[in-house]
């Protein structure tokens, strides 16, 4: 089995490679074009023989190093052929890499060459499809070779060599390259995920993560507002985690500014002995309530809490320990939201960065890039960039979001090694992040290995396609959301009569499991940049693509093996005994679903989109539906005893639920066995 050290130093040289061919690519064009086009009329005949040898060398330069790298990739493919891999394979990563060669083999001028393969969407044109023909024969035509697409494909195609993934390969139309998989192939990675009992992630170069959501305010309840930051956060982090990622989740906390300084003087006045004794605030929210309206009707009051802000910020004992109070309060009660929605977060708040702030307006002042602007100090990104600038430095000195934002990427990239950031926020804040980062670039604090995204999402609206609200036009309270979710899923259960055969565990269980399930999943569903209606009777339909319809899809799934009495442990065990059934039409459909997880996965983390996960686990449900109408796993004669059992089918039926069970996984549903 090939190692991951293995796999490793091949991608960081193959890399490396790459990159350095990149650079001369760049280097050979600009000489060529100098040459062909830019050639002054009074050079001298040794000064252009000079210029072709330049030219000369840079095209054998390119050709060495494109060899280099196609040797160490057959390397590679030579022990995945011998050896096979302790990752799951993406398809179309290995269908791209097959082309690739294959084209570099029949056009080898061709620097880039495009490698466009697809999944077939008829399978009268293969499972998959490479598309390359009709660009490479425009860039052909282009620089003075006129063929014919039909022609290149069937270039390529003498170009393809045997694979242990490929069945066959057929020419189709204008110039599509059709691609059938090999059953074996299904057959080896099945077995693989049967073996090891759970799916194995396909193989990805580990970074160090850091995923920034929900992040709600201190003394503030939990909202509506939060859901959709909380849960695609924390899917991503699943995701990234299940890669192997080294992954930080980070719940940046509104705990500093004015508010708190309003919060610490009401506090001073409803319960003056704090110091001494721990006071009742239950209530935070009508706490913070009754702080505000004071703030705003009482002068007076307002300047005091200006003056305890300024305490805050020197760290004065006692100021720092009402601050402390109030954020336990505020914390306990974020916790139980977080707890309800198995949400894994570590705090780190506004506070944290104050003295990275100071040192933070020190640093970009030493490099002249902050500019006065009434009283403020601003900062441009580069090239003024979307032309709206960062203020660093309020006009009375305090700071800002900017600032605390820009300190925070600074200690995330320098103190906490960060490769990749991401941020989960509202498309409101879009702008703003496009800002942070081309000032950071600018600044030289992120570098150009440090990959930087803005997860946006758009609005949750209630059925009347406004703003989610309450009856009574308040912001609906998460907590209250999530008492409605369980209440309209215990309804649904009873419906069903699901009460009469489960036990009180088991329906709490189950009742947990609709509940946050279609909530998480309802939200997921949806591509994040759109606004979606909020609606438990749409969340809570059992057909179609819901978390009910796949929750209780896996659980009739998972009841086949019970049914036959055999356990998991069982299939395991068979997995190597047994080829997994894939003659059946249906059987091989569903098998080439589930090979797709990889790429699935895979192209999530490309663009930080989870619907296509959704999509993929209703696509698994369908085609397991299929399969089960047609193929049958366990046969009963008329008095319900078991005649004979299709261990191939079981085995195919198990690595299904492995895959959804994984799937469930990664959008945080929890499945039960009785539904």
């Amino acid at each position: 089995m090939l190692s991951k050290k293995d796999m490793d130093l091949f991608n960081e040289r193959a890399t490396a490679a790459e990159r350095e061919i990149f650079g001369l690519k760049q280097q050979l064009e600009s000489l060529q074009r100098s040459i062909t086009t830019n050639i002054p009329s009074n050079i001298t005949k040794e000064e252009f023989e000079k210029l072709q040898q330049e030219n000369a060398k840079l095209i054998h330069r390119i050709t060495i190093l494109k060899r280099t790298v196609e040797m160490q990739r057959d390397k590679l493919d030579n022990k995945m052929e011998l050896f096979g891999t302790a990752d799951t394979i993406s398809i179309k990563d290995n269908l791209s890499a097959v082309f690739h060669k294959a084209i570099s083999a029949a056009y080898p001028d061709i620097l880039d060459p495009p490698v466009i393969v697809t999944t077939s969407t008829n399978p009268k044109f293969g499972d998959y499809q490479c598309n390359s023909a009709m660009p490479l024969a425009q860039q052909l035509s282009s620089s003075g070779t006129k063929i014919n697409p039909r022609d290149v494909a069937k270039e390529i195609m003498s170009k393809l060599k045997v694979s242990s993934v490929i069945k066959k390969y057929e020419i189709a139309g204008a110039g599509f390259i059709n691609i059938y998989l090999k059953r074996e192939f299904g057959q080896s990675v099945l077995c693989n995920w049967l073996w090891a009992g759970e799916v194995l992630p396909p193989y990805v170069k580990k970074k160090r993560v850091i995923v920034d959501f929900s992040s709600p305010n201190i003394a503030k309840e939990m909202h509506v507002g939060h859901l959709r930051s909380t849960i695609i956060g924390d899917s991503i982090s699943r995701l990234l985690e299940y890669l192997g990622h080294d992954v930080l989740r980070l719940n940046h906390v509104g705990d500093w500014g004015t508010q708190f300084g309003m919060l610490i003087a009401h506090l001073q006045d409803k319960f003056p002995n704090y110091l001494t004794i721990t006071p009742p605030i239950e209530d935070l929210q009508t706490f913070y309530k009754e702080s505000k309206t004071r703030f705003d009707e009482d002068e007076e009051f307002k300047k005091r809490a200006y003056k305890c802000v300024i305490k805050l910020q020197a760290f004065e004992l006692n100021i720092t320990k009402a601050w402390k109070m109030i954020c336990d309060v505020s914390r306990q009660e974020l916790e139980k939201v977080y707890t309800r929605l198995d949400i894994k977060l570590i705090e780190r708040g506004e506070s944290f960065y104050q003295k990275y702030m100071e040192s933070i307006v020190l640093e970009l002042e030493s490099k002249n890039m902050l500019e006065e602007d009434n009283g403020r100090k601003i900062m441009w990104g580069e090239k003024h960039g979307n032309g709206v600038p960062l203020t660093i430095v309020k006009s009375d000195g305090g700071f800002t979001y900017d600032t605390s934002d820009m300190a925070a990427i600074k200690h995330r990239v320098e103190k906490e090694r960060a490769d990749w950031l991401i941020y989960v926020t509202d498309a409101g804040q879009s702008l703003h992040f496009q800002t942070i980062r081309s000032c950071a670039k600018r600044a030289g604090i992120l570098k150009s290995f440090h990959r930087m995204d803005h997860v946006s999402f758009g609005a949750v609206l209630g059925e009347d396609k406004k703003k989610f609200k309450t009856r009574s036009g308040d912001t609906v309270k998460l907590s209250e959301l999530l008492d409605e979710g369980l209440k309209r899923a215990l309804q649904k259960l009873r419906e069903k009569e699901r009460d009469k055969v489960l036990s009180q565990e088991e329906l709490k269980a189950a009742q947990e499991s609709v509940a946050y399930g279609c909530i998480k999943y309802a939200d997921l569903l949806h591509n994040r940049n759109h606004e979606y209606v909020f609606s438990f009777d749409k969340m809570l339909e059992d057909k179609g693509n819901t978390a009910v319809y796949l929750l209780y899809a896996l659980t009739r799934i998972r009841s086949i093996a019970r049914t036959a009495n055999i356990t998991k442990d069982e299939l395991r065990q068979r997995s190597h005994e047994v080829p997994i059934s894939l003659e059946h039409e249906k059987e091989w459909k569903l098998a080439k679903v589930l090979l797709k997880f990889p790429d699935v996965i895979l192209g999530v983390t490309e663009d930080l989109y989870l619907n296509p996960l959704c999509e993929f686990c209703y696509e698994v449900s369908c085609a397991f539906t299929e399969f089960y109408d047609k193929c049958y796993c366990v046969e009963k004669n008329q008095s319900g005893e078991i005649i004979k059992i299709n261990m191939g089918r079981l085995l195919l039926v198990e690595a299904t639920a492995l895959i959804l069970e994984k799937c469930f996984n990664l959008l945080g549903l929890k499945p039960v066995a009785q539904m």
